[in-house]
């Protein structure tokens, strides 16, 4: 889980007198809100067949100008029902990584953290599930544009609560290529010596919580269960588009909290959404039974699998866009070009007429700014 746990929330009480009578909106904001003491929050799941990740960090208030760092020099452990300790190393600020796990699937298992101030905390110990294979990913068309479906299905019938997150990467090309650059120190124009990336990759991972439950079927099947919708003109479609999809078994208890924290996160808005509830989850302090602690650690193992898309995959009347739709017409810069572009910085020339220098603002030029220019290890 790599989503921040949404800890509070403006919560709204409409109050309608008649039908002829104006309604009335009162803000409430909950004690917690106020607290200035941050509370725990961990993120993560252990994982009985790989690489453990868990992060931690700090809830703060709303109001505040910035969250507060991440929770750093913990010492994070995994131990199992016999008392064996696995450690996690910090890799970087408030992530807690191990090494390649290949846990017991008959022992249960908790996680154990102190902080650098020493206070104590641990969840609940829980049996490790291992997670059926995903049947496959795949991208229907219609009229609409593209949706993307998972399929998935237990034999045994022994997994009935699922979970799923993604991974999005997609191909972008800019709307120029400059050939020329301006030196403002000198106040001149050259060639480009360091030319700008002529590809770059998007990457996005999923906003939302996926859920599905088979418990009313008498087959443990899930038959596409839509994880992403696009329209016939999405620019993630232009040219090369690839999803990760990872597939978690849930137990009942962690379904349940993430089903909440749906409600808390997505499901608010409207007059009829469930009112937010305060979450916290299966960890508590050891330190101090009353202190608010927030997230669930479950054990499983992880399912992965990727596809890619790519343009021709797609029906040939689709106008997907580039992205770059307002980068045109490009701007003619006439001779008294040193001026403009020493005080218009953002903007840089492309090439050379014999009536100035065609130029575009950098968002048009340099693919950066979108995502990045280092071609991920999968691509093809």
């Amino acid at each position: 889980m790599r989503r921040s746990l949404v800890i509070a929330r403006s919560i709204f009480c409409w109050c309608i007198a008649t039908l002829l009578l104006p309604g009335c909106i009162d803000a409430y904001m909950p004690d917690v809100l106020s607290d200035p003491k941050g509370h725990l929050v961990v993120d993560g799941f252990i994982n009985s067949r790989g690489v453990t990740t868990i992060t931690l960090t700090r809830t703060y208030n709303i109001q505040a100008a910035a969250p507060p760092p991440a929770e750093t020099q913990a010492t994070v452990r995994i131990i199992d029902d016999t008392g064996r300790l696995y450690p996690l190393v910090e890799s970087s600020k408030g992530i807690y990584r191990s090494g390649l796990l290949t846990l017991n699937l008959a022992r249960s298992y908790r996680l154990r953290i102190t902080t650098a101030a020493g206070q104590e905390y641990e969840s609940a110990s829980v049996l490790a599930k291992t997670t059926p294979v995903i049947d496959n990913v795949r991208g229907h068309t219609n009229s609409d544009g593209l949706t993307i479906v998972v399929n998935a299905h237990d034999d045994s019938n022994g997994t009935r609560y699922y979970r799923w997150d993604y991974e999005e990467t997609w191909e972008i090309i800019p709307a120029f290529r400059p050939q020329v650059e301006y030196v403002k120190q000198e106040r001149r124009f050259q060639p480009i010596a360091v030319p700008y990336p002529i590809i770059c990759w998007g990457n996005q991972k999923a906003p939302d919580i996926h859920l599905s439950k088979t418990t009313t079927l008498a087959q443990d099947v899930v038959a596409d269960y839509v994880l992403r919708s696009y329209p016939t003109t999405s620019d993630r479609l232009r040219y090369k588009y690839s999803i990760l999809v990872k597939q978690y078994a849930l137990t009942k208890e962690e379904y349940d909290y993430w089903t909440e924290l749906r409600k808390n996160t997505e499901d608010i808005g409207t007059l009829f959404d469930p009112l937010p509830s305060q979450l916290t989850g299966n960890v508590r302090c050891l330190s101090d039974a009353s202190e608010l602690v927030f997230g669930y650690v479950g054990a499983h193992t992880e399912e992965a699998k990727r596809i890619f898309i790519s343009r021709a995959d797609l029906p040939n009347e689709w106008r997907t866009a580039t992205g770059y739709e307002a980068c045109f017409p490009p701007v003619l810069i006439g001779r008294d070009y040193a001026s403009f572009f020493s005080g218009f910085l953002s903007y840089v020339p492309i090439y050379e007429t014999p009536e100035g220098y065609i130029s575009s603002s950098k968002e048009c030029v340099d693919c950066r700014l979108r995502g990045s220019a280092v071609k991920p290890s999968f691509w093809p």
